[in-house]
């Protein structure tokens, strides 16, 4: 998994994996939804993400055991 940020453009894009991206679809206002040829989610782009997340430069990362 893969997590950009991108302050110039205030994308945040979440990659969860690899896979070619073959459509895109707007799961709600400006957030994107990218699927692989089999339907797969293997992405998300959040447009305006400093207006939608309390801060798109943190990132925290926890597995659950």
């Amino acid at each position: 998994m893969k997590v950009i940020y991108d302050p110039a453009e205030d994308v945040l894009s979440i990659h969860f994996s690899t896979a070619p991206i073959a459509e895109t679809s707007e799961g709600k206002p400006m957030v994107l939804l990218d699927y692989d040829q089999e339907g797969n989610l293997v992405g998300l782009e959040i447009m305006d993400a400093s207006m939608r997340i309390e801060n798109p430069r943190f990132l925290e990362y926890a597995i659950r055991t």
